[in-house]
């Protein structure tokens, strides 16, 4: 079996981590996205905690981060995931690695509920975030357009913290 490690990100890791996220992209299943954005986007988008990558062998091979999905204050402890793994090392468990990592790096800065939202098609990505914990909160019909004009459905999955306040929680 490979070394596999997980890592905090780094602004280094942008090319391979772009790379992978231009794979999930053209996959069409993956995201509404049509291009990688610019790393400043990028990063000016995503929280700069909870931002780790998986590498095999050395090997930059997926990543996962997050990012609020509202600015208010009473919404500090909940975020999106965004989790990508390279198309060579799909279906070798690593995406649930990385997402149980991220799950535990979450609750540890006081995340106490992560949303994500998959593609009606992924069913890859359903079952991954399922086996980590999320459940299905909602369907979202006819949601956006894909790059072909096509009507998609989205699935919201949540997973919520073990502890009503995890260990990074901060109180007034």
């Amino acid at each position: 079996m490979s070394n596999i490690t997980i890592r905090p990100m780094e602004p280094e890791d942008w090319d391979a981590v772009s790379e992978i996220y231009s794979e999930g992209i053209a996959t069409e299943h993956a995201t509404f996205q049509t291009a990688c954005p610019p790393y400043t986007a990028w990063d000016a988008f995503h929280i700069k905690e909870c931002r780790l990558v998986i590498l095999d062998g050395g090997e930059l091979a997926g990543w996962a981060a997050l990012r609020r999905i509202d600015p208010r204050w009473c919404y500090r402890g909940v975020a999106e995931v965004s989790i990508y793994v390279g198309e060579k090392f799909r279906g070798r468990g690593l995406g649930s690695r990385l997402l149980t990592a991220l799950c535990e790096e979450s609750e540890k800065e006081g995340y106490w509920t992560l949303h994500s939202t998959v593609l009606q098609d992924n069913t890859a990505s359903l079952g991954l975030h399922t086996k980590c914990g999320f459940r299905v909160v909602g369907r979202r019909e006819r949601i956006a357009r894909d790059c072909h004009g096509r009507w998609l459905d989205t699935y919201l999955m949540e997973r919520r913290a073990k502890a009503d306040e995890p260990a990074g929680y901060k109180r007034l």
